[in-house]
């Protein structure tokens, strides 16, 4: 079966080539590297992977990313991560496709990350749209649902990737925020990563307080609308999961039949991201 991750965070040990934010994230074992990130990825039989610039450790500096893009495009599709408030970030996002093969746009809302009604926003919504690229869109609150629906609505032909389902957790939120991550099904255009067991469950594997809003919302979308994500490298931001319990959940515990497994586990990403990948 193809299985392809959709959302796993790369950075360098080579700090002097690409160097940090003041202040970084780091990660607390292992590197992060593409290079960790492939050895991890076959030794769980992944076949491809959706590398996420990481805005905690490089701020908006792209390179390491563009980079890892450039030189491994039979088995990465590069997601960059630019800041909607600098109005060079449009042309940036112009050269990474055209120069670096980068494949999306991580959209973060603008004026301070309040709103994606944002005029910043749209212009890097429409670069994408003009260079084929697609869209990962960080919705992670419910106050920015308005904008962001009115930036789907604007667009309904880019690709959209729906990063995390709101951060959906057990929580006071929890029920808001599943009726809008179900009720934003609407959007044909929207992809959600179905990878919120490993980021938001309060306990280790295999994380059964989330499994039955990960089953509603593969219901709500489809599985062909959805994709799963390992959120490597997991001893940063899934200390409770390691990235083969994360997919273990998806390959075995969750009761999804051979299709909808296939789907969430590589077909929708093969065909969004990587249309000339083979399966393993």
């Amino acid at each position: 079966m193809l299985i392809i991750d959709c959302h796993a965070h790369v950075t360098s040990p080579d700090e002097k080539r690409y160097p940090p934010k003041d202040g970084p994230l780091r990660v607390p074992r292992g590197t992060g590297s593409i290079e960790e990130l492939r050895e991890t990825a076959r030794a769980n039989g992944v076949a491809a992977v959706r590398a996420v610039h990481t805005v905690s450790f490089y701020g908006y500096d792209n390179r390491y990313l563009c980079d890892v893009a450039k030189a491994h495009p039979d088995w990465v599709a590069g997601v960059c991560t630019l800041e909607p408030d600098d109005p060079h970030s449009p042309l940036l996002m112009d050269q990474f496709v055209r120069e670096y093969g980068v494949k999306t746009l991580r959209s973060t809302p603008g004026n301070n990350r309040t709103t994606f009604d944002h005029e910043g926003v749209r212009k890097l919504w429409k670069v994408c749209a003009d260079r084929g690229a697609s869209v990962d869109i960080f919705l992670m609150r419910p106050e920015w649902v308005d904008g962001a629906e009115k930036l789907l609505r604007e667009f309904p032909d880019i690709t959209v990737g729906f990063d995390h389902c709101m951060d959906l957790k057990p929580g006071p939120l929890y029920k808001r925020v599943l009726a809008e991550v179900l009720r934003l099904a609407k959007y044909k255009n929207l992809y959600p990563k179905v990878d919120f067991i490993s980021t938001g469950s309060e306990h280790g594997y295999p994380g059964g307080d989330l499994h039955d809003a990960a089953l509603q919302i593969i219901r709500a979308y489809g599985p062909e609308r959805c994709v799963w994500g390992s959120n490597f490298p997991n001893s940063l931001w899934t200390p409770k999961f390691t990235y083969a319990e994360h997919l273990r959940i998806f390959t075995e515990v969750l009761p999804l039949d051979s299709r909808a497994r296939a789907q969430v586990l590589g077909e929708t990403a093969r065909r969004l991201w990587f249309p000339n990948l083979g399966s393993i």
